[in-house]
């Protein structure tokens, strides 16, 4: 195969449409980063130029400046955004995922710590982010000649559809658990209550008949308890 049939390979997988209507919100920004992903995976075998017979990812071990690009953000907003970060031979791929209030914070954080642990089985994922971001990649030379260079780019992207859509189910799951408790505990605490209730009504009841007190003191305290 020559080079210009895998450019125009390359190019029509990251042109292809996606398909999960969940995500047409997200097209122009997954385009972008698709398109962005692709353009940065044209790595190459460098060893190092300070350490003999060492290979390390550049963008990691930054002991070569001259082979460092300018890293690239690309924002939806100021709370979903992708580092894209490059060098001759390895690429680093961040990603701030959508958080808008402390419950999808504590499960963001729970489910990337989940998939970091598990790192190995990933290949690409980095074991710790980078700072101000909620997960990283890491793709080396070694990767793209091991696979294909546009099923790496579609992992990324089908990662950003798949992860909000797995937190707001986790969102849900987590509201309907809390609801059904609220409600089992509620309704204990309104059955206590009934049974007080029920227990000053026939108190009142008695004394009213008996001519002991009056009914303003035993509203007063029928009043106290229906507050408690």
């Amino acid at each position: 195969m020559t080079s210009a049939s895998v450019c125009n390979s390359d190019r029509a997988h990251s042109q292809q449409p996606l398909n999960n209507p969940m995500s047409n919100t997200l097209r122009p920004y997954l385009t972008a980063v698709r398109s962005t992903l692709t353009a940065a995976l044209c790595l190459e075998n460098f060893p190092s130029q300070v350490v003999e017979r060492h290979n390390k990812p550049e963008i990691e071990a930054r002991t070569s400046p001259e082979v460092l690009l300018n890293p690239l953000v690309i924002s939806r907003n100021e709370n979903e955004r992708v580092l894209i970060e490059t060098s001759v031979n390895s690429v680093r791929v961040s990603i701030a995922i959508k958080q808008v209030d402390d419950i999808e914070r504590i499960l963001c954080h729970k489910f990337m710590r989940f998939l970091m642990q598990r790192a190995d089985n990933f290949v690409i994922l980095r074991r710790k982010p980078i700072e101000g971001y909620d997960i990283s990649f890491l793709v080396t030379n070694a990767h793209t000649e091991q696979m294909y260079k546009h099923k790496l780019v579609d992992f990324v992207i089908q990662f950003m559809e798949e992860v909000d859509k797995e937190i707001s189910e986790m969102k849900l799951s987590l509201n309907a658990r809390a609801r059904i408790v609220a409600e089992s505990y509620l309704g204990q605490v309104s059955m206590g209550g009934l049974c007080c209730v029920g227990l000053v009504g026939l108190d009142v009841r008695r004394r009213l008949n008996a001519g002991n007190g009056d009914l303003r003191s035993y509203s007063i305290m029928l009043s106290s308890v229906l507050l408690q």
